[in-house]
């Protein structure tokens, strides 16, 4: 392991970590014991691996992927912001607002033309309106967005490639 120029600390990815991750992103509940017979090493060495990717934040935490259509969520926009930022006090203030936004699934601050992408999920038409003319209208300094709604997703991933480190 070693710090990278902006002091994050990396570590090398090899053959048997690349395999870790493979497998443990479609399939983090995988038991210890399947994840080191695929992988090809003993449970124990497998063990410390994963504990190792954790340590070093490869790893950063473990989820269930909900259908969030099957909870009542029907409507994914994506709103693109662009800021007055000269309107406020710091970008800090700007992120504190929106995390206090259960309807933000992702919050991402972008080059381009606009500053801010968001994506948003929601019950209806109806809560989207609401949620954009009541929520985010209201948090200062966001003169202008674009809001166009999912009508189908082609491809959903929460899994990244994975190379190998070259030193």
């Amino acid at each position: 392991m070693w710090f990278n120029n902006l002091g994050v600390l990396n570590m090398k990815i090899d053959e048997i970590d690349k395999k870790i991750l493979e497998t443990l992103q479609p399939n983090g509940r995988i038991t210890n014991a399947k994840l080191a017979a695929t992988v090809g090493i003993s449970p124990p060495a497998m063990l410390e691996r994963v504990r190792r990717l954790e340590a070093a934040g490869v790893i950063t935490r473990y989820a269930a992927i909900v259908d969030r259509e099957k909870i009542g969520l029907g409507v994914m926009a994506i709103v693109s912001i662009s800021l007055a930022v000269h309107k406020f006090e710091s970008i800090d203030q700007f992120r504190e607002r929106l995390l206090e936004l259960d309807e933000v699934l992702e919050c991402h601050q972008v080059t381009g033309e606009d500053d801010i992408i968001l994506k948003i999920a929601v019950e209806s038409i109806n809560r989207f309106s609401d949620f954009v003319m009541s929520r985010l209208a209201a948090i200062p300094g966001i003169p202008n967005f674009k809001s166009p709604i999912v009508l189908s997703t082609m491809k959903n991933s929460t899994s990244f490639p994975i190379k190998l480190s070259n030193g």
